[in-house]
């Protein structure tokens, strides 16, 4: 009727005015009416590169155009000519056959489960779907190789930590977030660099209780507060990512003694602890003569020396033979590192598990002897480690009550040993009542115990178990308690997972990975069994990176590897390089990202060692634990992941020991702005150089603090 009256009001003579109003609001109802009665749609719009990542997205699905500076080309700071080309042909290389990621299909994300990314921590079970053997999700891996290459971002938010924020964090000029700020994930994508190229940074040293020995995720700083303990049961981090440097020790830092020295004597105020001088004089294989700490040869904290004992194992179980068919055991305990040491010459590469608690760990002078070594809680959370990986594990005098709380420790070692691998468990005194709880426990989830012998030099009562091979004997419990786990349930979800009450199936069928022992050391090394796929592909990965190691990292970076023992491989892909590097005198920690391919199953199967991390959050272990690190396209990996970037940079400054050194493979974007911090921080920046949009940067690290 309205329309109507002003079409009949239009008639009249009361001048244009009024025939553009009737016109206007006939127009506004027709689109009113179109819009409650149309569908709506959405244009989603996708990136198939970040070259351009500044730049916004238009609803059509195009860039829009602006323009694009182009920096001008890094300088190469190495005054042999040979290096430069050495460095030409390793990237060119890398640029036309991209091996690093796509060795092997495998499922992406196997080993995380209740994890949360960047600050988010909550005990939320096993989410992830159980991927079976490897091998089995290509179309995830093409995402996760695409991911490596700078074409897909993700950002994962998370919720504040319990633990207190830090005294004496860095300021970031401006002091806004270098990428996210702290709101939680909307399910957006938030493009932006990673590093902000205007952003200066003026650095403090952390003001904590464990002052030169502090471990962000493990040590309690509370801000307010009296607190008994000094380190909590269960990893807990900080709320925001440390940015403040640890201290060096009181008395100073000198470079460690080197390799294979160090097995014998290290400095002692490079691992000064307020209750290490009191604990070794306790002790008859370890003595402090002036400034060393001198390890005697042979000897260890079993009476008889340490190659008596390892004997006696071999002679109790004829089975095992060190460096052969055992080529990977876990130390519990980390008390004795004369047994790594020993071990370590008959090609067996044992990790120690440093149990950080208010008592001495001696997890920092494993390390500082040149041995590998992690430091974790390990109460109620799984391990980092995939399940069924180690050829055996070893608790000598380590403590751990392996038989309370329904025994779910004894589950999680049965979770990380090999189908058929052993447990080795030592102790001198023993109660009646924990002997019977040992023996039920190790009946329940169907152990054979090979040998039960107390040594008469060493007065210590030796047992070795072996893990079944086979599902057959489970069904023949007449209790079945503990239960099989759930076929959902991930045996390989790892990152702040409780401990499963539960035994896992044991593989059955050629194609999983387990059913078969490992090939001897070395040829373990370059063997690919049934159960890992696209074998061409990861010998083409080991080629690739023997070929960089060899012609750029040994000879063309300036490197004294006379003073290089512990190196981490901060994203490890199939350990290609810990490959490379097999015959020189180093040994290599591999790092698998939490939201990268579950690759950390292969590195084991090569004879190699290595755990989970995600590097939103600090790595478990002292400072100055390394040598070398070495990261290839981390931080592109990790775009838009942690709510600090920067904080993984204040990370390695803290894992890198004074004059370390350290390898950065990544994009020029990145590496352009990540060059400044390095510097803000002195370190030495020793060669740079760029090919088309990838560079490689070699830094060293000073003995600089603020």
């Amino acid at each position: 009727m309205a329309i109507a009256r002003f079409g009949r009001q239009a008639k009249r003579s009361y001048g244009f005015c009024v025939k553009m109003t009737s016109v206007a609001v006939m127009g506004l109802c027709f689109i009113l009416i179109w819009s409650l009665f149309s569908s709506s749609s959405s244009v989603v719009s996708q990136r198939s590169t970040f070259a351009d990542i500044a730049e916004p997205v238009s609803s059509n699905g195009k860039f829009v155009d602006s323009e694009i500076h182009s920096k001008e080309p890094r300088k190469v700071q190495v005054d042999k000519e040979h290096k430069k080309a050495k460095l030409g042909s390793d990237l060119k290389e890398k640029d036309e056959k991209r091996v690093n990621g796509s060795a092997s299909n495998v499922p992406v994300d196997a080993h995380k489960g209740g994890e949360k990314t960047g600050t988010e921590k909550k005990e939320g079970g096993n989410n992830s779907k159980n991927h079976g053997s490897v091998g089995s999700e290509t179309k995830e891996l093409q995402k996760e190789e695409r991911e490596q290459e700078g074409e897909l971002e993700e950002v994962v938010d998370g919720e504040e930590k319990e633990n207190e924020d830090l005294d004496g964090d860095a300021e970031l000029i401006p002091t806004d977030d270098v990428v996210e700020d702290g709101s939680k994930s909307t399910g957006k994508k938030k493009i932006g660099p990673v590093f902000d190229p205007n952003s200066h940074y003026t650095w403090k040293m952390c003001s904590t209780r464990s002052k030169h020995n502090y471990i962000p995720c493990i040590d309690i700083e509370s801000a307010t507060g009296r607190v008994q303990s000094y380190r909590h049961h269960e990893r807990s981090c900080p709320r925001t990512p440390p940015m403040c440097l640890v201290p060096l020790p009181h008395e100073g830092y000198e470079t460690p003694v080197r390799w294979p020295e160090s097995k014998l004597k290290i400095l002692y105020k490079n691992v000064a602890h307020p209750k290490l001088a009191a604990f070794v004089k306790t002790q008859s294989w370890v003595v402090q003569s002036g400034e060393f700490l001198t390890f005697l040869q042979n000897q260890s904290d079993f009476k008889g020396g340490i190659l008596h004992y390892l004997e006696s194992i071999e002679e109790m179980a004829p089975d095992i033979e060190w460096g052969k068919n055992i080529r990977i055991v876990l130390d519990g305990g980390c008390k004795d590192s004369s047994f790594a040491a020993t071990l370590l010459d008959k090609d067996v590469l044992t990790l120690a598990l440093g149990l950080k608690d208010d008592l001495v760990d001696l997890a920092q002078v494993a390390l500082e002897r040149g041995f590998p070594a992690i430091v974790s809680p390990f109460a109620n959370r799984r391990l980092p480690f995939p399940s069924g990986v180690f050829d055996a594990i070893h608790c000598g005098e380590c403590h751990i009550p392996w038989h309370s709380n329904g025994g779910k420790l004894l589950l999680e070692m049965n979770r990380i040993l090999r189908p058929g691998g052993y447990f080795i468990l030592s102790t001198k005194h023993d109660s009646i009542e924990v002997e019977e709880a040992m023996s039920k426990l190790t009946a329940s989830i169907c152990w054979n115990i090979l040998a039960h012998k107390t040594d008469e030099i060493s007065e210590v009562g030796v047992k070795i178990y072996q893990k079944p091979e086979s599902n057959d004997i489970y069904e023949l419990r007449r209790k079945r308690i503990p239960p099989l786990c759930k076929e959902n349930e991930n045996p390989d979800a790892t990152w702040y997972v409780p401990i499963k009450s539960c035994l896992h199936t044991l593989p059955s069928s050629i194609e999983q990975r387990g059913t078969e022992w490992p090939e001897e050391w070395p040829k373990r090394l370059e063997t690919y069994p049934d159960w890992m796929n696209n074998k061409e592909n990861l010998i083409a990965d080991t080629e690739h990176w023997k070929a960089i190691v060899d012609k750029s990292y040994l000879t063309g970076m300036g490197i004294d590897w006379s003073n290089i023992r512990n190196i981490m491989d901060m994203k490890a892909i199939n350990g290609g390089f810990a490959a490379a590097l097999s015959q020189q005198k180093v040994w290599v920690m591999n790092v698998v990202p939490m939201h990268a391919p579950d690759t950390l199953p292969i590195i084991f199967e090569r004879g190699l060692v290595g755990v989970y991390h995600d590097w939103c959050e600090s790595f478990g272990t002292y400072p100055r634990s390394y040598d070398l690190l070495h990261a290839d396209h981390l931080f592109s990996r990790l775009k838009n992941r942690c709510k600090q970037p920067v904080g993984i940079v204040v990370e390695m400054d803290r894992l890198l020991r004074p004059n370390g050194w350290a390898i950065i493979r990544d994009k020029v974007e990145i590496l352009d702005p990540l060059e400044g911090i390095f510097r803000s921080l002195h370190w030495e920046i020793c060669m740079t150089y760029n090919q088309d949009k990838e560079g490689i940067m070699c830094v060293r690290k000073t003995l600089w603090r603020p």
